[in-house]
C-alpha cells in the first residue's frame, strides 16, 4: 500500500523579513496598551480601595514592570495564536503560524512558541535566512503568508488527489 505524502511547510511560504518586522511592531503596540490598560485598572482598584502602596511603588519597581509586561505578553500571543493561529501584527500582514504541514499547531506547540519568546535576544535570531526566530525553530513552526500558504495546500492536494499526474 502506497503512503501519502503529506503538506511540507517549504522556505518560499515563509513571511518576508519585512512582514515579520511588522508584526513584531505591531504586536509590540498592541502589548503596550494592554499594559496601560493593566495600569489603569491598577490604579483604578488603588483608588477604589484606599491602598496605594503597590501603584507608588510600581513605576520603580522593575520587577514588578517586568512580571506585568512578561504575564501580558505571553496572554497576548497565546490568546491569539491559539485560538486564531493569527495575532493583531499577522492579521494585518496576512500571515500565519502554522506547523511543519501547514496546519494549525496544537496548543502545546504555542505554548512553547510564547514561552520561547521570552529568551534573551530572540529578536535578533531573525537575521539571516529563512526569516526564522528560535521561536519559530525551537517550538517547530512557521510564519507563513496565508494565501500563499493556501495556494500551495490546494495546488498539493489537488495533485495528490488526481491519479493521472504521477
Amino acid at each position: 500500500m502506497e503512503q501519502r505524502k503529506r503538506f511540507e511547510v517549504s522556505d518560499e511560504l515563509l513571511a518576508s523579513h519585512g512582514q515579520r518586522f511588522l508584526n513584531l511592531l505591531l504586536d509590540t503596540i498592541m502589548q503596550l496598551i494592554l499594559f496601560f490598560l493593566v495600569l489603569v485598572f491598577i490604579v483604578a482598584k488603588a483608588e477604589a480601595s484606599g491602598d496605594k502602596t503597590f501603584v507608588t511603588g510600581l513605576p520603580t519597581n522593575t520587577l514588578a514592570q517586568y512580571t506585568i509586561t512578561t504575564c501580558i505578553a505571553l496572554f497576548y500571543y497565546n490568546i491569539f495564536e491559539i485560538f486564531s493561529g493569527r495575532t493583531v501584527g499577522k492579521w494585518i500582514t496576512q500571515t500565519i503560524v502554522v506547523d511543519q504541514n501547514g496546519e494549525k499547531p496544537n496548543h502545546e506547540t504555542i505554548m512553547v512558541r510564547s514561552l520561547c519568546r521570552l529568551i534573551p535576544f530572540n529578536a535578533l535570531s531573525i537575521i539571516g535566512f529563512p526569516a526564522r526566530t528560535w521561536h519559530d525553530s525551537i517550538s517547530k513552526t512557521y510564519v507563513v503568508d496565508k494565501k500563499a500558504l493556501e495556494q500551495e495546500k490546494l495546488a498539493f492536494y489537488q495533485s495528490k488527489s488526481n491519479p493521472n499526474e504521477e
